[in-house]
């Protein structure tokens, strides 16, 4: 039995090509083989980790600060990126915790997958908990990345979200996983 929501993808081109995504317009026919074009941004994956720290403070994150263009405004946020080729997510994070804190862990736990925003683009991002960290203190920043290290108690991030300086959509999708992560257990 076929579902009557679901359509088919008749044509996929190419329109625009940069570095970090392409655009392709699709042709797809609806539920009533009716032909209609979309735009896509089509990306490769992310992978975003929340790194945790158990200090005499208290539970904190180890979080960076950084400019977002799209925005223009500083960002707190979980370390995380692009997925490079023939890496696989849980790589991934591990390469953008060590590059944008210097910190490594000791145990890595998927907390669950998204589409970022599945109505135009194509890819997924990945969540990762980072547990028993190490500073091993070196970052390995790209030419074009400048982020500050930064540890937040993590009562301070969860209520500051949705306000200045945490207003990346995929960092309250991070912190709603580790928020379902903790009351598992």
């Amino acid at each position: 039995m076929s579902n009557p929501l679901i359509w088919k993808e008749e044509n996929k081109t190419c329109v625009y090509k940069c570095s970090i995504f392409n655009i392709s317009e699709r042709i797809s026919n609806s539920p009533k083989n009716i032909p209609k074009t979309f735009t896509v941004l089509d990306a490769n994956d992310w992978a975003i980790i929340v790194p945790v720290l158990d200090t005499d403070e208290g539970r904190q994150f180890v979080m960076v600060r950084q400019w977002r263009h799209g925005t223009n405004e500083l960002s707190l946020e979980f370390p995380g990126g692009v997925m490079e080729k023939g890496e696989d997510s849980a790589q991934a994070a591990l390469r953008e915790l060590k590059e944008e804190t210097g910190y490594e862990f000791g145990k890595i736990t998927k907390l669950g997958e998204f589409g970022p925003n599945p109505a135009i683009m194509s890819n997924t991002v990945h969540f990762y908990l980072a547990e028993d960290l190490i500073n091993i203190g070196t970052q390995n920043l790209d030419d074009d990345e400048y982020v500050n290290v930064e540890t937040v108690p993590w009562k301070e991030v969860f209520y500051g979200m949705g306000k200045a300086p945490y207003v990346h959509a995929l960092m309250g999708t991070a912190m709603a996983l580790y928020l379902k992560h903790i009351k598992a257990d």
